[in-house]
């Protein structure tokens, strides 16, 4: 959903879908007609562009929605009302990834949802191109942008994960990627991010993921703390 002024994320996701899963379909949605037109060129048997927004007008319920850099020009208040949107046109067995990323990918975070709402936040970077994990703190989800404030769970958790990088600092003497899965591991012992046990059939965590650059958190532990309102 939102493939932007280029086919090239549809076409390199259905490239990448297809490598793991031949019978794999990949559709590319956008809300501007020009768009869409100039996508169809590049369309292909499992790989098709169609006009649509938050209403996904696809002809079966998607398994997977892959919203990235799209509610950003949204407000942080319309952000449940889009995410049940969305997920009314999931497959009862989907998943919408929803977040955002930098301009070649190289650090993201996404949120991880089902029917039942929000499940997990995963941050993904290539360790050679971070600082620290706060590095991601500005490419988080409408969700979250405005939270990495003292008082919110989202800004507790870079606190820690700071920590645990500055503490795996001997590890980079092998590579940025070893400091990272270290970090990792420290983060996973203090019970901030999901290890190696699955959770609801899931593995999101061990040192697998962590190689790649990932980690991941369980939704409950970073949700926004609700503002109280006066009566």
């Amino acid at each position: 959903m939102g493939y932007g002024a280029s086919h090239m994320t549809s076409s390199e996701l259905f490239d990448r879908m297809r490598a793991v899963s031949p019978g794999a379909e990949v559709v590319g949605l956008e809300i501007a007609p020009e768009r869409v037109e100039s996508a169809r060129a590049y369309a292909r048997p499992g790989l098709s562009f169609e006009l649509g927004g938050f209403e996904v007008p696809t002809l079966r319920r998607p398994l997977v929605i892959r919203a990235f850099n799209v509610l950003r020009q949204y407000e942080e208040e319309d952000v449940p009302q889009i995410w049940a949107a969305l997920c009314s046109r999931l497959d009862p067995s989907g998943v919408l990834l929803e977040g955002t990323c930098d301009e070649i990918g190289r650090i993201a975070s996404w949120v991880t949802l089902g029917s039942e709402g929000p499940r997990t936040l995963t941050l993904a970077v290539n360790p050679w191109r971070v600082e620290r994990p706060s590095s991601v703190a500005e490419r988080l989800p409408k969700a979250l942008i405005h939270r990495n404030v003292p008082g919110e769970p989202i800004h507790e958790f870079f606190q820690a994960a700071d920590r645990a990088w500055l503490a795996a600092a001997p590890h980079g003497a092998f590579s940025p990627r070893q400091r990272w899965m270290a970090a990792c591991r420290t983060l996973a012992e203090e019970g901030w991010i999901l290890g190696r046990a699955p959770w609801n059939g899931q593995v999101y965590g061990g040192d697998q993921r962590f190689r790649l650059g990932e980690m991941t958190l369980l939704w409950s532990r970073v949700a926004p703390v609700v503002e109280q309102t006066e009566a």
